[in-house]
């Protein structure tokens, strides 16, 4: 199926709001009393906020910039941070690296970046085995100060 990455508008983004992943992804589960704070979040032009359609199917959602980091990580060398979330009824479907690319085919037209980052919680094996599988690999392993969890950050050059 042909994907494309378009703005997020409201109704996409409440839908990630109310998201609601199975344990151990459960960790990405936004807050529920704060739906309305988090719609807003997705929907303000300076977090860089996407969807990815298969056809006319919301899937998921991408972001490039300062959303993309966790706080207690390294982030000194210029690139662009990505973060993604994927429909939690498509988890496990085998179409990750296709989200992936198609993240990444946007992001080199949009912003013409030097390098690309990630930084994905240690736990989730299946989220770094997609990102290795597109060419990303690990520079740097930290413990969220908030959360504290591992985190594993991961770059491909351009």
């Amino acid at each position: 199926m042909p994907l494309s990455i378009l703005p997020l508008n409201e109704a996409n983004a409440r839908a990630c709001a109310t998201w609601r992943y199975e344990t151990p992804l459960d960790f990405y589960n936004f807050n529920p009393t704060e739906i309305e704070k988090n719609v807003q979040y997705f929907l303000d032009s300076s977090n860089h906020f996407y969807g990815i359609f298969e056809e006319q199917e919301f899937a998921g959602f991408c972001s490039f910039g300062e959303d993309g980091q966790v706080n207690g990580g390294d982030y000194n060398v210029p690139a662009l941070d990505i973060g993604m979330g994927v429909c939690p009824d498509l988890i496990g479907k085998g179409r990750g690296i296709d989200y992936v690319e198609a993240v990444l085919n946007f992001a080199c037209k949009e912003f013409d970046p030097p390098m690309y980052r990630v930084t994905i919680a240690a736990f989730n094996q299946r989220a770094l085995r997609v990102w290795s599988k597109a060419g990303f690999h690990p520079v740097n392993i930290f413990e969220a100060k908030l959360q504290g969890v591992a985190f594993v950050i991961l770059v491909k050059t351009v």
